[in-house]
């Protein structure tokens, strides 16, 4: 082992990930600075160091399938059949991640779904074992399974090729393979093709940005803000409460890939000195302009708007998502490269719940994705909803579904141990993103 206290240190550098992913060609020079020159205004030219990062290519070898259903079989004789396939891999102990899912397919025993898409690096490798699973979808999220098959992507292949079907079987009730029920029900593989295709750190290294937006909910219900109990409560001792937390753990990592740093900031829910209730209004106190610099700049006006509004109701987001939308159809229209980020906070459930499904099936075609983070010990089983995660999209009150799923919900309460916030919703940003970009046949600028 190399004993470094024996080692003649020569500097060190310091970076953040985004700073070398964010380059035209991914490398970097930083300069290497010894512990003597730390703070002090007189650089020591210690060296140069140059950080190049790359991805290797089975993150980027993407395998597209079309999988179709025939004669499935449902126990409910004289219920609606609505279902949607589960695609998960198997890990070491045994345990199944859910890597990705089809749509839900209104009231049909033999259907086709659209695309899905995986990539090498997602499943492990193509040899490796994936769970096929096809559910009927039930509102309440306790979706009923229809049957199971489980094969590797190369099988998958073999079964694309030979254009057979593969059974599907239902395991049984103690778990033992070989009283597994096999069904009349059928797996075909419509369409198996691979190619390389552009990644999210891609189109970042090729000019696109992040662009971090704002809203907070001051709603009554939220408590007097003078008050220790409240939500709102701005403590002396300088410990943020659970509004500050999720602004700063969200905001300072997509700070990191937005180039002005200027964060368009509103807030609802609240009457402004001498006027009505507003559910959309510049949380800076300025009538002609949103942004404020920085995460810090968010932060002051949040605060500063605690002491200018009186807490009111009801909770609305339609507003707010619309006025989010509306910046991202412009910078659209305006050639932008940009994707948007719109961070909403809140202690309650939306009041508005119709108007605001209509304002995201309509904002699903824009660059832009929404992150509901809610605070508090509100009961939030209605938000979720809101979140397409459990199966099928959003509908709008005109019969139109959204393009894509675009909100993240995600209670504040159970990511405080463990898991962030931001790590939660990263874990599906990028997946929304890339959505967005090839339907549209976007490309980056490498």
């Amino acid at each position: 082992m190399l004993d470094l206290d024996e080692q003649q240190f020569l500097g060190e550098a310091t970076c953040a990930l985004s700073q070398i992913i964010t380059q035209p060609d991914k490398s970097l020079t930083i300069d290497l600075y010894t512990e003597d020159s730390v703070g002090s205004t007189l650089s020591k030219n210690c060296g140069k160091l140059m950080v190049h990062g790359e991805e290797c290519i089975s993150s980027k070898t993407a395998i597209e399938m079309v999988f179709r259903c025939s004669d499935l079989e449902y126990k409910y004789l004289f219920s609606r059949t609505d279902p949607f396939l589960l695609i998960s891999k198997v890990v070491e102990a045994g345990a199944q991640i859910p890597i990705c899912k089809t749509e839900v397919i209104r009231n049909d025993l033999n259907p086709i779904w659209k695309s899905v898409f995986v990539n090498i690096q997602q499943v492990g490798s193509k040899d490796s074992p994936l769970i096929i699973e096809c559910y009927n979808f039930n509102s309440n999220g306790k979706h009923d399974l229809m049957g199971k098959v489980q094969r590797s992507l190369v099988e998958l292949e073999n079964i694309h090729n030979n254009g057979q079907g593969e059974n599907l079987f239902l395991p049984s009730a103690d778990g033992q393979n070989h009283d597994n029920k096999v069904l009349k029900s059928q797996l075909f593989v419509e369409k198996f093709t691979e190619s390389v295709q552009y990644t999210f750190l891609d189109y970042l290294a090729g000019g696109f940005e992040l662009n971090f937006m704002v809203a907070v909910d001051f709603t009554a219900s939220n408590g007097n803000p003078r008050l220790p109990d409240s939500l709102h409560y701005i403590d002396p001792s300088g410990r943020p409460n659970a509004y500050q937390r999720a602004i700063v753990e969200v905001g300072e990592v997509l700070q990191l890939y937005d180039s002005d740093k200027r964060f368009p900031t509103w807030g609802f829910g609240a009457r402004p000195i001498d006027g009505p209730v507003c559910h959309c209004f510049n949380l800076n106190g300025s009538s002609h302009y949103c942004e404020v610099e920085g995460i810090q700049g968010i932060l002051m006006a949040y605060t500063s708007a605690l002491l200018n509004v009186s807490l009111a109701g009801p909770t609305l987001f339609g507003p707010v998502i619309s006025t989010a939308a509306l910046i991202a159809s412009q910078s659209v229209a305006n050639g932008g490269r940009k994707y948007f980020v719109l961070l909403i906070i809140t202690d309650g459930v939306v009041t508005d719940l119709q108007e605001t499904k209509d304002a995201i099936v309509k904002a699903s075609d824009l660059p832009l994705s929404i992150l509901i983070v809610g605070v508090g010990g509100a009961d939030f089983k209605e938000m979720e909803v809101l979140d397409a995660d459990k199966g099928e999209r959003l509908e709008s009150s005109y019969g139109r579904v959204a393009s894509r799923d675009i909100v993240q919900f995600i209670p504040f309460r159970e990511v405080q141990s463990g898991l962030s916030v931001v790590q939660a919703f990263l874990a599906e940003l990028p997946a929304q993103f890339l959505t967005y970009v090839r339907s549209r046949n976007i490309q980056p600028n490498l």
